[in-house]
């Protein structure tokens, strides 16, 4: 009897021991921690955006016709009044010869009418005296003297004329000299979009033959920034961006100036924000595509949580049975808080969080200390349904 009785206390307290390992065990600390240290946090705002030159000229004609001679192509550098190309001014320098034709005939008519206004005067004083000693009619001194008056008003019509003509001249001079396309700024040809022999047609729109970045050295992005976060850009942030062309370079720029105006592509509203980036190398091309990233603010040497402790919730069995007590000593769960391992039992602290760059946050205030463990993530695996491993027989 008594090896029975000393049989079953051994039984009873190797099944409460094996009770405890097994609740430990499913107690345990199932948790994947982080620790709360210190370094920095830059918060940015990011958009995309192309990369142009700051000024970019398109140069034209205001005259029609065909191409004759181009004297410069894709990424020829050019000077401010430097000949690029010629339309044929055959036609033009016809026009100029026949406005200043147009001009000498005018002038000629107007030495004429000067001639003939010479003869009238004459004629009318003559009459005058002649008509004081009654040796002619009164209708032939009023015939002089409405001579003399046409003749004077020839002369104005006359120099009317003249000036006509020597407008048309400059109109056809202009027109001329237009048919030779300068450069207007010093720069770099981006683009040319003419050949010769092509006709180009300015009736309508200016045409535009060459596109000419005035300074290659010095660029602009402009950004399409959110209108969630337009309000956190100013004038003179830093910027960091890249380009597909340089994937391990990060290239800094400065914004210069952030519009106003809204921009509305089905019903999304987002802003321009310029940034000015400095590009001596010239490896930064017109039109690419660059992927920024405005500094807001920055802070160094802080505390930080990661942002997954913030975003972990401890699962229902947790906290039902591990933190029931922990959870009524705590009301103010509704706004930022974390998890963290005190006695090896979880606990949510409050905190007060500030600034973040995606994957840390800034620990303003809280119970926190630096190199404490908070939790992130539950190792725990979900248990499985009653009737859902099959028996093996």
């Amino acid at each position: 009897m008594k090896k029975i009785v000393i049989g079953l206390a051994a039984i009873l307290v190797i099944a409460v021991a094996a009770f405890l390992i097994f609740k430990k065990k499913d107690n345990g600390l199932n948790f994947r921690t982080e620790k709360v240290t210190k370094g920095e946090i830059v918060e940015t705002v990011t958009a995309s955006g192309n990369v142009n030159a700051v000024t970019t000229v398109l140069v034209g004609t205001q005259v029609s016709g065909t191409i004759k001679n181009i004297y410069a192509d894709f990424n020829s550098p050019v000077k401010k009044g430097q000949l690029i190309a010629q339309i044929d001014p055959a036609t033009f320098a016809a026009q100029v010869d026949q406005s200043r034709a147009n001009l000498f005939s005018a002038k000629a008519n107007l030495e004429k009418a000067e001639a003939t206004l010479i003869d009238a005067k004459r004629t009318f004083e003559r009459n005058k005296i002649l008509f004081s000693k009654d040796l002619i009619a009164k209708s032939e001194l009023d015939t002089s003297e409405t001579n003399y008056e046409t003749a004077k008003a020839q002369i104005n019509a006359s120099k009317a004329q003249v000036a006509q003509a020597e407008a048309s001249l400059k109109v056809a001079e202009t027109n001329l000299r237009y048919t030779r396309i300068i450069s207007p700024v010093d720069g770099i040809v981006v683009s040319r979009n003419v050949d010769v022999g092509q006709t180009v047609a300015a009736s309508f729109q200016t045409p535009t033959l060459f596109t000419i970045a005035q300074d290659l050295t010095k660029m602009q992005i402009d950004t399409n920034v959110a209108e969630a976060d337009i309000g956190k850009v100013k004038q003179g942030q830093d910027v960091e961006f890249g380009v597909d062309a340089y994937p391990g370079i990060i290239f800094k720029g400065q914004v210069s100036q952030v519009r106003n105006a809204p921009i509305n592509v089905q019903n999304v509203i987002t802003y321009d924000a310029v940034i000015l980036v400095n590009n001596p190398e010239l490896k930064l091309k017109p039109g690419m595509t660059a992927n920024v990233s405005i500094i807001v603010v920055g802070k160094k040497d802080i505390l930080r949580i990661p942002n997954a402790a913030l975003r972990f919730t401890m699962p229902d069995k947790d906290k039902k049975n591990k933190d029931k007590k922990a959870q009524q000593k705590t009301p103010g769960q509704k706004g930022a808080g974390v998890w963290a391992l005190e006695n090896g039992k979880p606990k949510r602290l409050a905190v007060s969080t500030g600034i973040s760059d995606g994957t840390y946050t800034e620990l303003l205030s809280g119970e926190i200390k630096e190199e404490q463990e908070v939790i992130v993530e539950s190792l725990a695996k979900p248990k499985q349904k009653s009737g859902t491993t099959p028996r093996m027989f």
